[in-house]
């Protein structure tokens, strides 16, 4: 272990800078030693003696590592001088002057005490990853130094990070760390066509298994990991294997790094829990599959989902990096060299739900995004979401603040929606079964293999509770203490669930076996052969994260009982007007909803007027508004015209046919009263509900700048036509003699095409410059024209002629 770090070259730098302004970004590539030597160094200064330095840390295994090796350094264990704490574990004294800490405890403590009284400073490790929690605190934290404490110190350390915007956020100096990396052979091996890429990943393996050290393998998730362990155990690989991932104890994850560190050699097959915050001694060879599995909000869904996708150039940078932290080292990319990476891994704020989020804020009295000062907002939509759901299930009123049940569920240490479900436990006595299930649910399924029903991993708590001990524990941290169900399980717990939980509630589809869809509209799936398939009834807890026909992971089944007890509670009886497409007519029905599904209809003899209306509506809507309603050419060119109106003044409705159809209620109900049939609509008065989208103001301002009809020589009035590229006025060529320059529309903005026509109609000569036509081209067309209709007038000088549509004959008469 080296005795210097390249971030020692900086610290005293550092130090002057938070001496001087309070607050400073430190950025430091991986390995420079930033999250040790530098509090470390804090602890003899100043910072020290004014109160508790807080570091924080993304995962609870990096805050253990890093506090565990601290005090290593001063010769102690975690708890003296340098101490730890998160959710599930604390090491912490009396004497402890260094608090590493998960970024969620951070905002509980805030929540609790905003002036953070005893605390000198606050360490933001990592910053570079952009968790929502770190965001969150940062954004508190600021807030606090603004109104309370202004002698709180501020550290922001990263190894890759958009530091121009967040120095400027801040308002804070950036000291770099260069640091002292080996060079690190970087060679790229993309995935041939057609092969998959885990098959790819594994040759790669291979390829270089004989490597000395350790060699860290990137894999997107758990999943990933479990098929190359197998596949690597049967090439005969099976001693030098080993995992790393979340779902891993805590004392896994440590033995794991542990062992790297007394120089075992081995292959460590990880998610990128190992790609900056933990250190991993000994690398020399990196395989990165350059993929990441990140939550991603669905808003279609109203939740966040698992999705896989490419990483960013700056985390492919820290993969690499990890081979070049003791010595030369080489990585493997699977990707090609001249494929485009996104430059930064997009912060968590932007890709998540956010009712915990929503939740923080309103607890600390900000009910809107806009009222804190943030690096990045969060996005509108999911704010929006999540303010929706928590004011549904009674957390939040209607202005936003917190209701007692917002109180209590702000008091459990975990997602709202987790914290609701352990609340309705206690009320209905199954606190322990509902706590035991919220710690399963907030992290990974440990439970590999066992099916999706719930059941089975409450059974096994019971029957093996010396297997689970973490996750047990955590369950009685969210119960708050040793606290018995006071009934069985068995009995409540699916009302419980369906009760809690009612959008995530599924019915299997008609006639189709494990396939089911849920209250709030996505179709998802059952694992083929498993044992409920044919239940009609579920609650889903978790799904693989697709989007369409997502695989169900774990379920509750419901029984009739259950069933009952949420149709009881949150369905509802409605009347509605539909269309009937075979009949071609309105009916109606009584359904009793819950959600989107209905659970019985029936049909209602007598509709309102108003319930006509809304099932023709449907009706226009299925048929195509150019099947259902009677438009002629007049209709349709007031079309055009409106839409020429917008595209040369603003404050004109849209008026093509998607925009119509979607603002049927506005201007087409009206005009509908008594009819319930398509056919009825034939004598729908079609312009006067359409001429309901203009002000009066812009119907005389339509007529009078793109008129409908404009007056020629000849002495009528003659359509234009301004469907086409251009607005044509289509007329005999003789009905325009004696005009010299063609009329302009909208006040000169728009120029007419005069489509010159034969006296039989056929066309003659287009021109937009009847000066010019008349000067250069009339005695060609008319030597031509002259010969084929010898009755009609050829005047040599066209502008001293009478217009006119008749014969020589009949002008003569």
């Amino acid at each position: 272990m080296p005795s210097n770090f390249p971030v020692d070259d900086v610290i005293s730098q550092l130090i002057q800078a938070l001496d001087e302004y309070g607050r400073a970004i430190l950025e430091a590539p991986t390995g420079a030693g930033k999250s040790t030597r530098v509090p470390l160094a804090l602890l003899k200064t100043g910072w020290s003696s004014r109160g508790k330095i807080l570091m924080l840390e993304p995962r609870r295994v990096a805050a253990r590592s890093v506090a565990t090796f601290m005090a290593s350094q001063l010769g102690e264990q975690p708890g003296g001088r340098v101490g730890y704490r998160t959710r599930s574990d604390s090491r912490t004294g009396p004497d402890t002057l260094i608090e590493v800490i998960t970024e969620g405890i951070l905002t509980r403590m805030l929540l609790t005490d905003p002036e953070l009284k005893g605390v000198s400073m606050v360490v933001f490790d990592e910053f570079h990853e952009r968790s929502l929690q770190a965001d969150l605190g940062l954004a508190l934290v600021r807030e606090v130094r603004e109104v309370f404490r202004p002698d709180l110190g501020v550290l922001v350390m990263s190894a890759t990070l958009d530091s121009e915007s967040l120095q400027t956020w801040l308002d804070a100096p950036v000291i770099r760390s260069e640091g002292k990396r080996f060079q690190v052979d970087v060679r790229y091996a993309a995935v041939p066509g057609r092969t998959d890429w885990r098959t790819h990943c594994l040759r790669e393996v291979v390829t270089v298994a004989h490597c000395t050290g350790v060699m860290l393998v990137f894999l997107p998730g758990q999943a990933d990991i479990q098929w190359l362990a197998g596949q690597l155990r049967e090439s005969g690989l099976a001693e030098r294997v080993r995992m790393l991932h979340g779902s891993l104890p805590l004392s896994e994850q440590q033995a794991v790094l542990d062992e790297a560190r007394a120089g075992v050699q081995m292959i460590i097959l990880a998610t990128n829990v190992a790609e900056t915050s933990l250190t991993i001694d000994g690398v020399t060879h990196v395989v990165d599959s350059g993929f990441i599995r990140e939550p991603l909000y669905d808003p279609a869904r109203h939740r966040s989902r698992l999705v896989t996708r490419r990483v960013s150039e700056s985390s492919a940078r820290q993969r690499a990096g990890r081979a070049g932290r003791r010595g030369p080292g080489h990585c493997i990319r699977l990707w090609a060299e001249s494929e485009v990476l996104a430059r930064y891994t997009a912060p968590e704020i932007h890709r998540v739900g956010l009712d915990g989020l929503v939740l923080d804020l309103a607890r600390w009295g900000c009910s809107q995004p806009d009222g804190m000062e943030w690096l990045d907002p969060p996005p509108g939509g999911a704010w929006r979401s999540a303010v929706d759901r928590l004011t549904s299930a009674g957390v939040l009123d209607r202005q936003g603040a917190l209701t007692p049940l917002g109180q209590a569920v702000s008091s459990v240490a975990t997602e709202p929606a987790l914290a609701i479900l352990v609340i309705a436990g206690r009320e209905i006595g199954l606190v322990e079964t509902a706590s035991r299930l919220a710690a399963l649910l907030s992290d990974r399924d440990p439970f590999q293999g066992l099916g999706v029903d719930v059941r089975d991993r409450l059974q096994a708590l019971e029957q093996r509770p010396q297997q689970y001990g973490s996750l047990l524990a955590e369950a009685r941290r969210l119960a708050g203490g040793k606290h018995r169900d006071e009934s069985d399980w068995r009995q409540g717990l699916g009302a419980l669930l369906a009760c809690t939980f009612p959008q995530q509630v599924a019915r299997q589809r008609p006639g189709r076996d494990g396939v089911y869809q849920m209250v709030d509209g996505p179709g998802v799936r059952l694992p083929e052969r498993d044992r409920l398939l044919g239940h009609e009834w579920l609650v889903v807890l978790d799904t693989d994260g697709q989007p369409r026909d997502a695989r169900l992971r774990l379920v509750m089944p419901l029984d009739e009982r259950a069933v009952t007890a949420v149709l009881d509670k949150h369905a509802r009886w409605r009347k509605r007007a539909g269309w009937d497409s075979e009949r071609g007519r309105v009916t109606g029905r009584r359904e009793q909803v819950l959600g989107n599904l209905v659970i019985e209809s029936h049909p209602l003899a007598e509709l309102s007027a108003e319930q006509c209306i809304e099932g023709l509506l449907q009706g226009v809507r299925e048929a195509g508004l150019d099947n259902a309603l009677p438009w002629d050419e007049e209709a349709r060119q007031w079309q055009a015209r409106v839409a020429r109106m917008a595209l040369l003044e603003s404050g004109w409705p849209a008026v093509d046919d998607s925009t119509l159809g979607a603002t049927l209620e506005q201007w087409l109900a009206p005009f509908m009263a008594g009819m319930r049939r398509l056919d009825d609509l034939r004598n729908l008065p079609l312009q006067h509900a359409l001429d309901v989208l203009l002000t009066l103001e812009q119907r005389q301002a339509l007529e009078a700048q793109l008129p409908a009809r404009v007056a020629i020589p000849s002495g009528r009035n003659a359509t234009l036509d301004y469907r086409s590229e251009h607005v044509v006025l289509a007329v005999k060529l003789q009905e325009l003699f004696g005009l010299g320059v063609l009329p302009t529309l909208a006040k000169g903005r728009l120029t007419i095409t005069a489509h010159l026509l034969t006296p039989a109609g056929r066309p003659a000569a287009i021109t937009n410059n009847l000066e010019r036509f008349w000067r250069e081209n009339y005695p060609a067309v008319r030597k031509e024209l002259r010969g084929r209709y010898p009755k009609h007038p050829w005047p040599e000088d066209p502008l001293e002629a009478t217009a006119t549509a008749l014969t020589k004959r009949r002008l003569g008469q």
